[in-house]
């Protein structure tokens, strides 16, 4: 087989698998952050509050094997209770990836080769007794459905703006994104600090900004002028979406 078929395949297979139409695979799930999820809030994805941003406690934290270093941030995942009848509870659920289950938590159970979902409590309890502690799981890669569009809040301040970016629809996770100034010419990368915070050294003060941003499968959507010349620090502006 050529390289660029083996690439092609490569590549429709993660776009298969992203759009739900993969397979299932193993893993196990427990739970975290207490009965109202109030623990489950910040988080190495640099969401902040899940409520406010969209997310509520329909989330999860990704063992070392899924986190992928933050680049897994944003991505959902359908699951559901497997092989315990003792514990699991019909139907499934739908998460995002919002925190990283560090190793040597729960038991051991998010060291590396694991993978592993620590859910916020309520949306385990969807597929399986509280008393169960530990339940093995199938899941899937799914596309994420967003209401409004991709947003970005930006911080940081003059020569190092730090922008959150959130609520992104398809695949989810976000792998690269640019940022244009109305005056500073052409697409300019921004590397990420963590999470998913990305982040400019060019100064952008007074300019209107327009992103541009690819996810996981490859796709990319472009906000044109999201942010208006009198943007501010601290706030959030909302640009395009991908469905």
């Amino acid at each position: 087989m050529g390289l660029a078929m083996f690439l092609l395949l490569g590549l429709l297979a993660t776009i298969s698998s992203v759009h739900g139409s993969g397979g299932w695979s193993n893993a196990h799930a427990t739970f975290y952050g207490g009965g109202d999820a109030s623990g489950t809030m910040g988080g190495a994805c640099g969401y902040g509050n899940l409520y406010s941003q969209g997310y509520g406690t329909n989330t999860a934290a990704l063992s070392t094997a899924l986190f992928n270093n933050g680049l897994a941030c944003g991505s959902c995942y359908e699951i559901k209770c497997a092989n315990d009848p003792k514990w699991c509870l019909p139907g499934s659920i739908l998460v995002t990836a919002t925190n990283f289950c560090p190793p040597n938590s729960d038991g051991g159970w998010c060291n590396a080769p694991n993978q592993h979902f620590d859910l916020s409590q309520p949306i385990f309890q969807h597929i399986a007794q509280y008393k169960a502690g530990i339940v093995p799981v199938s899941y899937r890669r799914v596309p994420c459905k967003r209401k409004g569009g991709i947003r970005f809040t930006i911080n940081g301040h003059s020569y190092f703006n730090l922008v959150l970016i959130t609520n992104v629809g398809g695949a989810g996770d976000v792998h690269s994104v640019s940022i244009k100034g109305s005056r500073s010419g052409g697409w300019q990368a921004m590397s990420r600090n963590w999470g998913q915070n990305w982040q400019s050294n060019n100064y952008l003060n007074g300019q209107s900004l327009s992103f541009k941003v690819t996810t996981s499968d490859g796709r990319t959507v472009v906000s044109n002028n999201v942010a208006p010349a009198g943007w501010s620090f601290g706030q959030t502006y909302s640009g395009a979406q991908l469905h």
